[in-house]
């Protein structure tokens, strides 16, 4: 048995625990926001920023217990006395609820019994070692995925983004964006669909607004169908976070986030883009009123 065969199973288990950090290091930059906030509130209303910062520190608590256990399954893929513990531990390893670890488990196996062949397929960089570079070939190998109905690359794209951590990590766009480009459509489009959802998470759930912003204007880029939904959940969602003026962070909304969308959106003038506008001529900001009405002046009628 040769530690260089488990190594990609090493890294996998270590990328959990990297993924779990980065929520970690999410929840410490929130738990800061909250100490200003605390100094600038002063005495008033003090309670749900303090009921905030304990449910914070909570989480990171038990954050930190995930992180500890990943690392000790990872140093433990090479600590197993023999082919049959190791065996054994590869198994229990397989059972946790992970399409990732179950990959890397199936790969382990697999370099122990042709150490060879895995050898050589690790050379010529054609053992994917991350979860993105997973995907995408899952999208060219797998039957579900390469079927004639979306749902499952949809389900896929979906599973990967709400991966704690990958969503946040620049590194898993890095790696998705060239293969929008590929010259299987279904692998582009496995791309594309998991790249709209990394961005429908930083534009929907991320407290820094100027990242969130961010991820709006590359969605509006995209010029794609798949991102309508995404975009129209951004529109008709007012929120509130944190963003940077003059090298502070301070409270602000998404009202700028929610124009890029409407001016997006109609570009594709669809009935349920229409009525989705007409909504907005309701909205509480009187600044989006006005854009959405002129938005239904310029195209005037029924979109279809």
């Amino acid at each position: 048995m040769s530690v260089s065969q488990l190594r990609y199973l090493q890294q996998a288990l270590n990328e959990k625990a990297n993924a779990i950090q980065r929520e970690f290091v999410e929840a410490s930059e929130q738990l800061h926001a909250l100490d200003r906030r605390l100094i600038e509130a002063r005495g008033v209303d003090e309670a749900p920023i303090l009921a905030e910062q304990a449910a914070l520190r909570q989480r990171q608590q038990a954050l930190a217990l995930e992180i500890n256990t990943w690392r000790d399954r990872a140093r433990d893929v090479v600590r197993q006395p023999g082919a049959e513990a190791l065996d054994g531990y590869l198994t229990e390893l397989a059972k946790l609820d992970d399409e990732d670890v179950r990959a890397a488990v199936e790969a382990a196996r697999y370099a122990l019994d042709h150490p060879e062949e895995a050898l050589a397929r690790a050379k010529t960089g054609t053992l994917p070692r991350t979860p993105a570079g997973r995907l995408l070939e899952r999208a060219r190998t797998e039957y579900d995925l390469r079927g004639v109905d979306p749902a499952p690359r949809q389900r896929a794209a979906v599973e990967l983004a709400n991966r704690p951590g990958l969503a946040q990590d620049d590194e898993v766009l890095a790696e998705l964006e060239p293969a929008l480009a590929d010259e299987d459509p279904l692998v582009s489009q496995v791309a594309l669909l998991t790249v709209v959802q990394i961005h429908r998470f930083r534009a929907i759930r991320l407290s820094d607004l100027d990242a969130a912003h961010a991820s709006v204007r590359r969605l509006a880029r995209l010029k794609h169908p798949a991102v309508v939904p995404v975009l129209l959940e951004i529109l008709s969602t007012p929120r509130t976070g944190f963003t940077n003026s003059q090298g502070e962070m301070v409270e602000g909304n998404n009202l700028q986030s929610r124009l890029v969308a409407l001016g997006s959106l109609v570009e594709f003038r669809t009935s349920q883009v229409q009525a989705a506008i007409r909504a907005r001529q309701h909205d509480r900001d009187p600044r989006m009123m006005e854009a959405a009405t002129r938005a239904l002046e310029l195209f005037p009628g029924e979109w279809q």
